[in-house]
């Protein structure tokens, strides 16, 4: 698990990815003004985990597994560092993620507006049926 803490231009953003063997899980959170270090600590012990388990959004990707010599491995922690963004697959596991909860959005207020449009309509018909008893 790795979390990538970045500013996008208007907030500080932190992207979390998972790695489970092929597949790439992301979910990301928005700090807002730059996080002190407590702030992204309690967010990583409080929130993240829950967070990475809301996102049901996956992506396949290979990853190569292989001894790293230790001066090599140092060089890329350094130019992680350096690295501003996210990898691309982190990018697409979020954009499927922000898709499905759109449609789930859509689905609900669909299915309230169409509840809506039912009690209109059944408050219509009642009113009409009172109207013409006489009363």
């Amino acid at each position: 698990m790795k979390l990538t803490v970045f500013f996008n231009g208007q907030f500080w953003v932190g992207v979390i990815e998972q790695w489970d063997g092929d597949r790439l899980k992301a979910a990301q959170y928005v700090f807002g003004r730059e996080p002190k270090d407590n702030e992204v600590l309690l967010f990583v012990q409080r929130n993240m985990l829950r967070l990475i388990a809301e996102s049901r959004e996956h992506v396949s990707a290979r990853r190569r597994e292989k001894k790293v010599n230790p001066k090599r491995l140092a060089r890329q922690a350094a130019k992680e560092m350096k690295q501003k963004g996210v990898s691309t697959y982190a990018q697409m596991a979020i954009k499927h993620e922000y898709e499905r909860r759109k449609q789930e959005r859509r689905k609900s207020a669909k299915a309230r507006k169409e509840a809506l449009a039912a009690k209109r309509r059944e408050l219509k018909v009642k009113k009409r049926k009172e109207k013409h008893r006489g009363r």
